[in-house]
C-alpha cells in the first residue's frame, strides 16, 4: 500500500511542478512519467487522463490554501490591518510548504480543463479574499477599487517576490517579508 501511495504522490508532485513550469498544454503524460520516475501506463492507473490529474491537483492545492488562510485569519473583531497581515503570512506559509502551488493555481484558474468542482473551490477561495476587501472598503480603510483589482495588486507582487526567492535573487528572511507585506498594505489601503 505504501508503494502505491508513494507512486501516486510522485505523480502528483511531478504534475504540479511541470504544470506550474510549462502549463497544461505543453505538459505531456510521458513528461510527468519521466519526472515521477514511473511508466506512463502507471499514471493511468491513478488518473483517467491529464485533465483528471490537473483537476485533482487544482482542488487539492486550492483546498490547502483555503485551510491555511482560514487558520491564519484573526477573530472577527480584529482590524483590517491585522487581517491583511495574516492573509499575507498565510500566503507565505502556503508557498513555503508548496513551492509551485500558488503559481500553478494562478496560471490554471481560467483553464478550459477545469471541471465544475475545481471552479467552485477556486471561487470559494476568491470569495474569502474578496470579502476581506469589501469589508475594508465599507469601513473606508481599503482603497475603493474593485476587489479583483486589489487581489491582482497583492497577488502580483507576491508571485513576483516568490519568483525572485526561488531564483535566488533575494534572501527570504523575515525582514524582507515584513517589508513586502507593509508595501502591499500601503498599496491597497485608503490614504
Amino acid at each position: 500500500m505504501e508503494e502505491i501511495t508513494s507512486k501516486r504522490e510522485h505523480i502528483l508532485d511531478a504534475g504540479l511542478h511541470l504544470f506550474a513550469e510549462r502549463g497544461f498544454d505543453a505538459t505531456t503524460i510521458p513528461m510527468i512519467a519521466t519526472k515521477a520516475e514511473v511508466g506512463a501506463g502507471t499514471i493511468y492507473r491513478y488518473f483517467i487522463n491529464k485533465e483528471n490529474l490537473v483537476n485533482e491537483l487544482f482542488q487539492q492545492y486550492v483546498e490547502r490554501c483555503i485551510t491555511i488562510l482560514h487558520e491564519h485569519y484573526p477573530e472577527a473583531g480584529s482590524s483590517p490591518r491585522e487581517q491583511f497581515r495574516q492573509i499575507f503570512n498565510g500566503m507565505v506559509q502556503f508557498t513555503n510548504e508548496h513551492e509551485h502551488a500558488l503559481y500553478f493555481i494562478k496560471t490554471h484558474n481560467h483553464s478550459h480543463v477545469l471541471n465544475q468542482t475545481s471552479r467552485e473551490r477556486f471561487e470559494e477561495m476568491l470569495n474569502f479574499i474578496r470579502s476581506f476587501f469589501e469589508k475594508g472598503k465599507e469601513q473606508g480603510i481599503i482603497r475603493d477599487l474593485p476587489a479583483n483589482a486589489l487581489i491582482a495588486i497583492v497577488l502580483g507582487a507576491f508571485l513576483e517576490l516568490h519568483k525572485l526567492v526561488r531564483e535566488g535573487d533575494v534572501d527570504p528572511n523575515e525582514k524582507l517579508f515584513e517589508g513586502v507585506e507593509e508595501s502591499c498594505w500601503d498599496a491597497i489601503r485608503a490614504h
